[in-house]
């Protein structure tokens, strides 16, 4: 099997509308930046979500949701405080805490600091730099397809090489890993399968069109809206769920970036809005703060419509048969062909479009996103909030 961008859309709300999960708007500076109050409109449905793919009872997905929004708060202030000593961070879902790792290098005010903030301090050897710098060496080789993608870990204080299960003993996947070690630390974990992209044919559904392809809508921007870039190529047309013209793709990357955004009109409007599909009321769509590893995270597309799970690494190399994507952020959340695109959400945050992924939502999976302040960034968009 090979990784998977999965395809299709979304509901009358007018190509505006896609899913989300769960992160909020983070603030201020240490110590006094996090939020203890516990998110506001909390439905029963997204609780009722939660305990379905998390198998957390209301009352803990209400605690927890309040942990992840303090240590989305937390993030990016704690990384300005640890400077060059930072070695990346993660939310503990035990703790409920903000865990953030440093160089031995970091002054004892620095640890000091961050601690009275609220967050747990490790001690590691290599720094987030250092890290950064070994993938990006990784980033260089040329993987055989027995290598599933390749990440930083702030816990592991690695690159993590993800092998298939069966293909560690292939010479061409020692071969890469032996050369991958030269870059720098290096663990190796073994995962079910490789992801694949999941390009559905023209079936029934919410979904958007680009020729017999079907994808779903990730975040309304002022203009359209973005998605998948392996849905439809920079000038081509698209239909929405009545098969009525909406709009064109005006860019569009893939491989190497997973990413495309859509212009509307032709009486089409977009909306701050993620499709909740009945299982959660609709989401609006408040800001894109990135949530943390370790935080919860939901995902609204027009095959499988409402899942949650978790981060599980960010800034990995998704080794797709058509190319690498680089920047994606990994989940254990499931999806299906047709939810290319959809959205990724925390809480009231957008997060990022669905890319691709292994496994389905019967059996368990994986799924990979495509970072939505990227696309914002790369294309000079505005993400259309309540």
């Amino acid at each position: 099997m090979r990784r998977t961008p999965f395809r299709r859309t979304i509901r009358h709300f007018g190509l505006a509308t896609l899913m989300v999960v769960g992160s909020w708007t983070a603030a201020g500076t240490l110590p006094a930046a996090a939020d203890d109050s516990p998110p506001a409109g909390l439905s029963p449905g997204l609780l009722t979500a939660m305990e379905r793919d998390l198998g957390l009872s209301p009352a803990e997905a209400t605690t927890r949701l309040t942990a992840e929004r303090r240590a989305t708060g937390l993030e990016p202030t704690a990384r300005r405080t640890a400077g060059s000593a930072y070695a990346g961070s993660w939310f503990d879902a035990d703790s409920g805490k903000l865990t953030v790792a440093v160089t031995p290098d970091a002054g004892k005010e620095t640890v000091r600091t961050l601690r009275d903030a609220g967050t747990d301090v490790r001690t590691v050897e290599h720094s987030a730099r250092q890290l950064d710098a070994a993938k990006a060496r990784v980033d260089r080789l040329s993987a055989p397809s027995g290598v599933s993608s390749w990440h930083v870990d702030p816990a592991a204080n690695s690159v993590v090489v993800n092998v298939v299960e069966g293909e560690r003993a292939d010479n061409d996947v020692r071969r890469f890993v032996a050369h991958a070690r030269e870059a720098g630390p290096v663990t190796v974990r073994t995962v079910a399968a490789a992801p694949r992209t999941f390009a559905a044919g023209t079936v029934g559904g919410d979904p958007y069109y680009t020729g017999n392809v079907r994808c779903s809508i990730g975040f309304s921007v002022h203009g359209g809206f973005v998605t998948a870039g392996h849905c439809g190529r920079a000038g081509a047309g698209v239909s929405g769920w009545d098969r009525t013209y909406i709009g064109t793709f005006q860019g569009s990357s893939f491989p190497g970036d997973d990413y495309a955004w859509v212009s509307v009109g032709s009486g089409w409007w977009t909306v701050p809005v993620v499709l909740g599909w009945g299982t959660v009321p609709d989401q609006l769509v408040r800001g894109s703060a990135e949530a943390p590893i370790g935080a919860s995270v939901c995902r609204s597309g027009s095959t499988t419509r409402w899942h949650c799970g978790t981060v599980l690494a960010k800034n990995e190399t998704v080794n797709y048969s058509q190319g690498a994507v680089y920047q994606m952020t990994k989940t254990s959340v499931c999806a299906e062909p047709g939810d290319s695109g959809g959205s990724f959400i925390s809480g009231d945050q957008a997060q990022g479009v669905t890319s691709g992924g292994w496994g389905n939502c019967s059996t368990g999976g994986q799924t990979w996103h495509q970072p939505v302040n990227e696309i914002l960034n790369r294309y000079g968009l505005r993400l259309h909030t309540a």
